[in-house]
């Protein structure tokens, strides 16, 4: 390397700076090109000791499409998808490009649609397409949904965080299971009892699991607005992207007049989910972020009701 006349550094061309980083000649070739003349490890027999629960990939972002009753009807959004299958002991393992070539090919104008009528079916092809009994699918994406001003009206986006899961099996069919993570504000109770003026409140997430009951039909109801709205009606107050002064002051108000513990917060939306129908089991989880506490104040339930 040297100067040139114009105080510019002279580099060696592109392929001897990749020498010069190790980079080294292609060795001679002697394995097959062709596929159908490539040794196949992932589907040798034999006798391997133990039968696997799962095999499959996960942390695979694609673009998907959502669905809801909210504003905006129709959206894009990214997805994280897990995919998996079980492997018998006498099978090496799986082909794992089967599961993303799957995903590919299901794009429709380059999303993928997370219906549940499109994923139970995606799940069903692709244990066929693995030569297995069962698959099962995951996938978490957020979801947005319009939220005005109580008095403004003016509207702005907000998010939650939605996930499906869906295990297929040849012989028992689907068990699903979807959620959400909504965001939420509380009002301490005790803070409001025992001050002479004022109480402390903060942001607390409501995350909803549920079972759904085979009667269950998407195109009647968005269970994910259903389930944020389980979180949001039992809160304090509601979450909003755009407040106006008297915005601020209704839900200021609103919150010191709905104080809640996160213990009764998750027997709120307990109740709420118990009554909704297509509903046959579910797991409900309250996190504040104590404004005046280094800690999280927590608390859950869990309950099914066929085992009532």
């Amino acid at each position: 390397m040297g100067i040139n006349t114009n105080g510019k550094k002279q580099l060696p061309n592109k392929q001897e700076r990749h020498k010069l980083f190790g980079s080294v000649e292609p060795g001679k070739k002697t394995k097959p090109t062709d596929k159908e003349a490539m040794a196949d490890l992932q589907n040798s027999q034999n006798n391997y000791l133990f039968d696997l629960d799962a095999v499959g990939i996960s942390n695979v972002k694609y673009p998907v499409k959502v669905s809801s009753q909210l504003q905006p009807t129709t959206q894009s959004s990214i997805g994280e998808f897990s995919f998996s299958s079980s492997v018998a002991k006498d099978s090496k393992g799986t082909n794992m490009s089967r599961f993303t070539e799957q995903l590919h090919a299901y794009l429709i104008d380059g999303n993928f649609d997370v219906s549940l009528s499109n994923l139970k079916e995606f799940t069903k092809e692709l244990a066929a397409r693995l030569k297995r009994n069962d698959a099962f699918l995951e996938v978490t994406f957020p979801w947005f949904f319009e939220r005005k001003g109580p008095a403004s009206d003016l509207s702005g986006f907000n998010h939650a965080d939605a996930y499906i899961r869906i295990n297929y099996d040849k012989e028992l069919g689907y068990d699903i299971i979807t959620g959400i993570t909504g965001t939420i504000t509380t009002l301490c109770p005790c803070s409001k009892e025992i001050s002479e003026y004022s109480a402390h409140n903060q942001r607390g997430k409501v995350s909803m699991e549920i079972g759904l009951a085979d009667s269950f039909d998407e195109n009647k109801i968005d269970w994910k607005q259903a389930l944020l709205e389980a979180a949001e009606s039992n809160a304090s107050a509601r979450i909003h992207p755009v407040l106006k002064r008297p915005d601020e002051k209704m839900v200021t108000e609103q919150a010191y007049e709905n104080p809640r513990f996160v213990e009764d917060m998750v027997r709120l939306v307990a109740a709420d989910l118990y009554e909704m129908e297509f509903v046959q089991a579910f797991h409900v989880v309250c996190q504040n972020e104590e404004s005046i506490h280094l800690h999280d104040a927590i608390a859950s339930i869990t309950y099914d009701k066929s085992e009532e």
